[in-house]
């Protein structure tokens, strides 16, 4: 059956899963955890586990051509990871401003401006968390300042440096590979 053939069918309405309760289970510092009981389609319940963050910014920050990154040991995943400069926005922060207190904090440069490239939802089967990525490519000597528990490495990396450590794992979040199929679209076309 070609395309012209397929039958047209009209999308079915989809339900939006009402909340029964709430049960708060943790409240931290960076994030905090509920599950709640939801309502499906066809009257029946169900639980979802919900991870709620106040959101964050990074930047994809070009230094004489080459990414700025850093290289921090990363809990979760028990690793070093190398990734762009980001952080958790405080409270009602701007995105703007966070991604460029990051990126002033964690490398030790401000950007003379940021040009917004996406917001995307991190993981939305389970959590909130959305990220704003900004690009800056005009970058001026700053103050580093990480916070009292970060300890970073910072370093520039080609674009050669970024493919081969996306393909040794060395660089594995989704921003940072973002940020890298981002920056090979600047050199391309010369704009983000």
């Amino acid at each position: 059956m070609n395309d012209s053939q397929k039958p047209v069918t009209e999308r079915p309405t989809l339900w939006r899963e009402n909340t029964i309760v709430t049960e708060p289970i943790f409240d931290g510092r960076i994030i905090s955890l509920q599950v709640d009981t939801v309502e499906l389609a066809d009257g029946r319940t169900a639980t979802r586990e919900i991870v709620r963050h106040p959101g964050a910014s990074a930047v994809l920050a070009l230094l004489d051509g080459q990414l700025l990154v850093v290289e921090q040991y990363r809990k979760p995943m028990d690793k070093f990871q190398i990734e762009i400069p980001a952080g958790k926005l405080d409270g009602d922060e701007d995105p703007a401003l966070a991604a460029a207190r990051e990126l002033e904090e964690e490398t030790g440069y401000r950007p003379a401006s940021l040009k917004l490239i996406s917001a995307f939802y991190t993981s939305p089967g389970f959590a909130d968390e959305k990220l704003y990525l900004y690009f800056a490519d005009e970058l001026i000597k700053g103050v580093q300042n990480p916070d009292e528990d970060e300890d970073l490495y910072v370093e520039t990396i080609t674009m050669e440096q970024a493919d081969a450590y996306i393909a040794q794992g060395r660089i594995s979040d989704a921003k940072t590979i973002l940020a890298v199929y981002a920056w090979k679209l600047y050199v391309q076309t010369g704009s983000i």
